[in-house]
């Protein structure tokens, strides 16, 4: 038996990191076993769902670099399937039409909730015959007896008494399917042998079996993901920080180490904390899941996605790191490549947003200097440091880190000053703050030109405005 899993996302909303996490282990177990990963859109709540929220998922995939082997499907495409299964069914007196006004729904719930009695529907149309000229809703004949055990690959066997499951709703009086229907069509349809979803899909489990079980279909294996908390441990929401995956990128994370974080997240291969996407495949399995909800540890992620930054080739980050210029507006056009700001900025920086951001002076002019680090380091008697300087480095024929770096020691020992004060004025001077890679490199990225322009600049500001004899 080939193993076939899907993820099945409902395009109402963003994209959960919880939906997230469970498309990467569906995902996974599909490659591990050599199976077939599905990716199916379930777009049947025609008034929530949004064709930007599908982008957002599709769009989603292709950053993580997930491939889905069939798909996307689309439910919208499948209505016709599902009312002949519908009719099937009531042909079959395997369900029924339930005639019941929303009044009367209500007042049977109240009465209910009143005796402290579980609120379900009282089964009053489940031997109508006649055909009645009012509308109607279809509900499924769940057995009224025995129970459904929910081998739950995850949290073990899962007892479920049919008493306590209602006649649910298969269609609208709209004649539109709903939910726990359509999955149970699709999923016998798709040939899913394993379905791995969050474990608040547990409780529709025995209904969607006794479905499957209508429809004369084997059920798939279920294994039921506990959700992610927050590192309070409540349940992850907006207030913890970034939960959609757009954020995440938005933010300046490496899908690698998204990825990486959100495996571990739940999933354990002894100690081992980072993993290859090939070792990913490799070793991961249904069993060490783990049965407890797992927090959010916002500091384990920065430093996963640090160690990606500086351990992936220049290129990819670079690719990811355009992204986040591109974002803030920066021409790239004039400047260095982004693969030599990536080794230059990578030890330094947490986040590609981070990187971004401290990488605006490679391509931009600064209008204002870090006033703090202005006043300290650009003072009158500093002219003479940057003249020097300016004049040494607008001579150089090769304007590489190594004669850069000779002009700036020269130029201390010839002034009789530590490096420290030399080479600080040089970085005000040419970034309008204190925190850059090593000056040489960054005087070569920035490039001759520029650094001569903004040594100029910056000797004005010393209050000695000297021409360049240019």
């Amino acid at each position: 038996m080939q193993v076939r899993t899907r993820f099945a996302p409902s395009p109402t909303g963003y994209m959960h990191i919880g939906n997230v996490r469970t498309a990467i282990f569906a995902w996974l177990y599909a490659k591990a076993t050599k199976g077939k990963f599905i990716l199916r859109i379930e777009d049947t709540d025609l008034e929530r769902s949004r064709e930007e929220c599908i982008q957002v998922i599709l769009d989603g995939f292709e950053w993580l670099g997930i491939e889905y082997d069939e798909g996307p499907y689309y439910q919208t495409e499948r209505m016709a399937r599902y009312k002949a299964l519908i009719q099937q069914m009531l042909d079959e007196d395997k369900a029924y039409r339930c005639y019941c006004s929303k009044e009367r729904l209500d007042k049977l719930r109240q009465c209910q909730l009143e005796q402290k009695a579980k609120p379900q529907y009282d089964r009053k149309c489940r031997d109508l015959k006649e055909r009645l000229d009012c509308p109607f809703v279809v509900r499924f004949c769940n057995p009224k007896e025995g129970s459904v055990i929910v081998h739950d690959l995850i949290h073990g066997e899962v007892e479920f008494q049919n008493s306590e499951l209602d006649d649910l709703i298969i269609a609208r009086g709209d004649g539109s399917p709903t939910y726990n229907f359509c999955v149970v069509v699709d999923d016998m349809d798709m040939g899913v042998t394993h379905v791995i979803r969050g474990d608040d899909h547990l409780n529709n489990t025995p209904r969607q079996i006794n479905i499957f079980e209508a429809l004369g279909a084997k059920p798939p294996a279920f294994a039921h993901v506990p959700m992610i908390l927050g590192s309070d441990g409540k349940r992850l929401s907006k207030r913890h920080g970034a939960v959609g995956l757009r954020e995440f990128r938005d933010e300046g994370y490496l899908p690698q180490a998204l990825i990486n974080y959100l495996v571990r997240l739940g999933w354990s291969h002894g100690d081992q904390e980072i993993f290859s996407r090939e070792e990913m495949i490799e070793l991961f399995n249904l069993d060490h899941l783990n049965k407890a909800p797992a927090a959010i540890n916002s500091e384990k992620l920065l430093w996963l996605n640090q160690h990606y930054i500086k351990e992936l080739k220049p290129e990819i980050v670079g690719k990811e790191l355009k992204w986040q210029m591109d974002k803030l507006g920066i021409d790239m056009t004039k400047g260095p490549d982004l693969r030599e700001v990536v080794m230059a900025q990578a030890e330094r920086c947490k986040t590609l947003k981070e990187m971004a951001e401290k990488s605006r002076y490679f391509y931009e002019d600064f209008e204002q200097y870090n006033e703090k680090a202005a006043r300290k380091n650009l003072k009158p008697e500093t002219a003479n440091v940057l003249e020097q300087i300016m004049q040494k480095l607008e001579a150089l024929k090769k304007w590489q880190p190594e004669p850069i770096h000779k002009v700036i020691i020269d130029t201390a020992e010839t002034l009789g000053l530590k490096l420290g004060k030399v080479a600080q004025p040089i970085r005000v001077a040419i970034t309008g703050g204190t925190i850059s890679p090593p000056i040489d490199i960054t005087l070569t990225l920035i490039g001759k030109e520029r650094v001569l322009a903004r040594l100029q600049k910056a000797i004005e500001r010393c209050g000695r405005g000297v021409a360049r004899g240019v």
